[in-house]
């Protein structure tokens, strides 16, 4: 081989190790992402494993989907704020994000509340057609830019029961005296034109206030979470149907500078993140609900009467929520708009639920 030969596979081999050095040492810098942490507060003890568990898997799945990415660290009520601390948080920005229920900030703008739960409304999928296929979203979302915020449709905590009571509700007059804890505001709207005293209490104090007699009854979800927070030790007569939650939803809601700051990859993985907690959330509020009933039935059935509520208190409820509703619709324009489009999608999917769900659950159950 002559010296020439040999110098220019020399210089060549050089090349060529240099330039793989180089993409070695540049590589991390093509290849490594910007990695984003966030920090979401829900307004659930840690106990409540359907609700605040449900935060907890939205962390995951947004983790595990974009590949370690995006981290979400949860906390729960009591954690880093108090439970109705979080949206004033997420919304100044001291926090990307929380997981509660609309119905607790009705103070703020009475058209949340429709987000949430109204009495005698929807069922949850009537509230998420609404949502997905009707006005809802849009409408929420032009709500929450108010407050720097980008609202999703959590897990759906319903339908509910009635609650607890320490005496039989025979008559809507035996709501006359009463103090009664309720999450909605409508609710409790409903209750004291019925006579009583309704009060929100967060989760976490609930059984105190109950076993103490502070309260004389309380509705917080169903079986399974009021099992969780002790409420069969508290009162015996357990009442449904929940005509204050038919199609109550939980919300993930975000800061809006830091949900607009995320890659659009990201942004797109956080939201279906949300869509599918809220399928499993769905489904397993369903089947604990229905454990923890039959284990009602069976293991305590000497302490707890699981009964409806009569027909005729049923129907002043109703005539009492009617009343509410309307009041209430009528307090803001937004609240005007809102009502007006989700009393138009209940008209639309009311007839349907009746031919395809009400005629054939009658029938099994009679």
């Amino acid at each position: 081989m002559t010296t020439e030969r040999r110098r220019f596979i020399a210089t060549a081999s050089g090349t060529i190790a240099a330039v793989a050095a180089s993409a070695i040492i540049d590589a991390p810098h093509v290849i490594a992402q910007p990695k984003v942490q966030w920090r979401l507060s829900t307004a659930y003890p840690p106990s409540l494993d359907q609700l605040h568990g449900a935060a907890q898997r939205l962390a995951k799945v947004v983790e595990e989907t974009s590949s370690g990415r995006f981290r979400i660290e949860v906390f729960a009520s009591g954690q880093i704020m108090q439970a109705f601390e979080c949206f004033d948080a997420a919304s100044r920005g001291t926090i990307e994000g929380f997981m509660a229920a609309p119905v607790y900030w009705a103070t703020k703008e009475p058209a949340i509340e429709w987000f949430g739960t109204i009495p005698f409304g929807m069922n949850p999928e009537g509230v998420a057609a609404w949502y997905y296929q009707g006005d809802g979203l849009k409408l929420w979302e032009e709500i929450y830019a108010t407050y720097n915020l980008v609202p999703r449709q959590g897990p759906a905590f319903a339908p509910q029961m009635a609650g607890w009571f320490r005496k039989k509700i025979t008559t809507i007059g035996d709501y006359k005296g009463l103090k009664v804890r309720m999450g909605s505001n409508l609710a409790r709207k409903v209750v004291t034109k019925a006579g009583a005293t309704a009060v929100l209490t967060p989760a976490a104090d609930i059984f105190a206030a109950l076993e103490r007699g502070v309260i004389d009854a309380a509705e917080w979800v169903g079986p399974h979470d009021d099992m969780k927070l002790g409420l069969h030790q508290t009162a015996r007569h357990y009442y449904y149907p929940g005509w204050q939650d038919t199609g109550a939803m939980n919300e993930f809601s975000f800061n809006r500078k830091a949900y607009e700051a995320l890659p659009v990859d990201l942004r797109r993985t956080l939201d279906h993140a949300a869509a599918a907690v809220q399928v499993y959330g769905l489904t397993d509020y369903h089947a604990k609900n229905a454990i923890a009933l039959e284990r009602l039935k069976a293991d305590f059935k000497a302490k707890v009467e699981v009964i409806q509520l009569p027909v005729p208190v049923l129907r002043d409820l109703k005539k009492l929520s009617v009343e509410v509703v309307r009041e209430e619709s009528e307090k803001t324009p937004m609240a005007r708009k809102v009502h007006a489009s989700f009393t138009k999608f209940q008209a639309l999917v009311g007839p349907w639920d009746h031919v395809a769900e009400s005629a054939y659950h009658q029938f099994v159950s009679g």
